[in-house]
């Protein structure tokens, strides 16, 4: 039944309503809430007003809905509650449009009402009948006073709806039944007052005292320093520092030459004759000339290892090492890690008697080479920032160079007299050192533009060039050109990917640079023509990776056949190679039990069948003819 407004219905008088059909009552769900307002009605002369109130459980407040003990009583307001009373078949019932098409949400909100009605009400609703449903009404008198039937307002009639509406507001009053059951309303109440309430402040934990005349927990006496008798020991002397007590500073100037290992003078004396052997039959110069690969192969197959040519001669890891160039003895030169300088002759019988083991150091000596000029000199660089000469026929080692702001890395000699030097400093800083200005060296400090320098190699043919190794460059420099400002390099050889350990010109012409890097490849650039670039003739792939624990390779020329070079290996069983610079291998030394470890350091005589390798506990091992 469609409603009509308030206004039509105040003109033309209630409409009567047609016999045999009953009031149906349809939900539009999909209308959404709007709020019900005041509509005035004219029944038998008065007026009634109906409100239907949303209600919503947000802003719900324990005292909104308690109802009075009668419901038959006036409020303030003059509104009347009304319970469910048989309405005469004459009652009629006008709805607005609006009440008729309530949404869902008004529905619901009218349902929740229900879940906070108090329990003195419900039980009044239960002695009435199942379905009842409050209205507040407002009753005023009536302007029009045409009709004569007294009525009650009919939203409360059951017998108009259909049995739909009738099974909702059945389904409505029970479930509030049930929800005021359940005494909801007083819950919350005792929560709200249960949060209201203040929280103790938490009670810090207290410290247990300690006992002072109980039994402590045990300690060592040895901490304590006392005795099993309950005696206190006597105060241990203090102890210097760990740097000065590994790395002591040794005094500068000259400095004795006196073996470590040998407590009688008589060999040594022996030893030193041998050295003036040395110098006399050393001034012969030799002719050098370039064998064919095919003879060279040979002799190479011809060179052995026996027990007899492996001794440890130092204590520490060897990281540098010279062949004298003598032709009657063979006599080896190693620098250790610890500052120790060995010599090995190996013309003795018996291995132990030919070796002497000298200190000049505090630190590793990173470069060693007998001088050009004197073959009685051996000279010796260190990373304690000194450079030293040792003179066995005057049993002494001379200081040439000294700096200890600094650290040398390694050394070469600019002329061939060894009257002038290049010397190398990790931070990449260089120095011209001569030797022939008296009293103390004179030298000339410059800066490069390399931050570190691993080696420095000066070229055999023309002197004034020099070859360093840097952390990832290889520069090329003038020594006619340098200044203390710094000077760009000539040349710069930036194919190297990772740590280079070394670079070397070939020993006799010069035409070949040979490095070695930590990517695990040997390099070979073609040097004859000094020019703004120097192509790269061959990479060789080598395993270079040694670890922490064993010296760095470094691949070296053969002063015989300037197109090979030679480097430890890797490989099992343990080996030296020897590579042509196209890369192909020529030759392996094997040592089988006599080689068991990793030759990382070799040198090479400059016109034997020798060569000389060096491992990481301080053994040399020699193979020759």
């Amino acid at each position: 039944m469609s409603g009509y407004c308030a206004a039509a219905e105040e003109k033309t008088g209630p409409r009567q309503r047609p016999q045999g059909k009953v009031n149906e009552y349809k939900e539009n769900q999909n209308i959404t809430y709007v709020p019900v307002r005041p509509v005035q009605t004219t029944v038998l002369e008065r007026t009634a007003k109906v409100y239907l109130v949303p209600f919503s459980l947000s802003n719900y407040k324990p005292d909104q809905f308690k109802s009075p003990k009668s419901l038959l009583n006036k409020n303030s307001n003059g509104e009347v509650l009304w319970k469910k009373t048989k309405l005469k078949k004459t009652c009629r019932r006008i709805l607005t449009p609006k009440m008729e098409v309530t949404s869902s949400k008004a529905e619901s909100t009218l349902q929740k009402s229900f879940l906070n009605v108090p329990t003195e009400s419900n039980k009044q609703q239960q002695e009435s009948t199942s379905n009842t449903v409050i209205f507040n009404v407002d009753v005023e008198s009536s302007q029009d006073g045409d009709s004569d039937e007294d009525t009650t307002p009919g939203l409360d009639d059951f017998s108009g709806l259909s049995p739909y509406e009738r099974k909702r507001l059945k389904n409505i009053s029970e479930n509030a039944e049930f929800f005021a059951s359940l005494q909801l309303s007083e819950s919350a109440a005792r929560l709200r007052e249960m949060i209201k309430k203040t929280h103790p402040p938490e009670s810090k934990r207290k410290k247990p005292k300690k006992r002072e005349n109980g039994t402590g927990c045990r300690r060592s006496m040895r901490l304590l320093k006392v005795d099993p008798s309950g005696v206190s020991l006597p105060a241990s002397p203090t102890q210097p520092t760990l740097v000065a007590d590994e790395n002591p500073l040794l005094p500068p100037g000259p400095l004795e030459m006196i073996p470590e290992n040998r407590d009688n003078s008589e060999p040594f004396k022996g030893f030193l004759q041998t050295w003036a052997e040395v110098n006399k039959t050393s001034s012969k110069n030799t002719e050098k000339e370039l064998s064919s690969i095919k003879s060279y192969k040979a002799n190479l197959s011809g060179m052995v290892i026996s027990e007899d040519t492996v001794c440890k001669v130092t204590k520490g890891s060897i990281i540098s090492m010279a062949l004298h160039p003598s032709e009657i003895r063979t006599l080896v030169a190693a620098g250790a890690k610890t500052g120790q300088v060995g010599l090995w002759d190996l013309t003795h019988q018996r291995k132990e008697d030919g070796v002497y083991v000298f200190h000049p150091h505090s630190q590793p000596v990173s470069c060693l080479y007998f001088s050009p000029a004197n073959p009685a000199h051996i000279l010796s660089l260190s990373y304690d920032g000194t450079l030293r000469c040792g003179d066995f026929s005057r049993s002494v080692f001379e200081e040439v160079y000294r700096d200890e702001r600094s650290s040398f890395s390694s050394f070469d000699f600019l002329a061939g007299d060894a009257s002038t030097l290049i010397v190398g400093h990790w931070d990449g800083r260089m120095s011209l050192v001569d030797r022939r200005t008296p009293g103390t060296s004179y030298e000339k400090l410059i800066n490069s533009s390399l931050r570190k320098i691993r080696t420095v190699h000066v070229h055999p043919v023309h002197r004034q060039y020099f070859v360093t190794a840097g952390l990832r460059d290889i520069h090329i420099y003038d020594a006619r050109h340098l200044n203390p400002r710094g000077r760009q390099p000539l040349i710069s050889l930036t194919e190297h990917t990772k740590s280079i350990a070394s670079a070397y010109f070939s020993p006799l012409t010069g035409n070949r640079i040979v490095t070695t890097c930590a990517d695990c490849k040997l390099r070979i650039f073609d040097s004859s023509c000094i020019a703004s670039q120097i192509p790269l003739l061959t990479t060789i792939r080598h395993n270079t990776l040694t670890g922490r624990w064993l010296t760095r390779f470094q691949a070296v020329w053969d002063p015989k056949q300037e197109d090979c070079v030679i480097v430890g290996s890797m490989a099992h069983p343990r080996r030296v190679e020897i590579f042509h610079e196209t890369g192909k291998l020529v030759h392996s030394f094997l040592g089988g039990e006599c080689l068991a470890s990793v030759c990382s350091i070799n040198a090479v005589h400059p016109t034997r069948y020798t060569l000389a390798g060096g491992n990481s506990s301080g053994k040399i091992h020699v193979f020759m003819n």
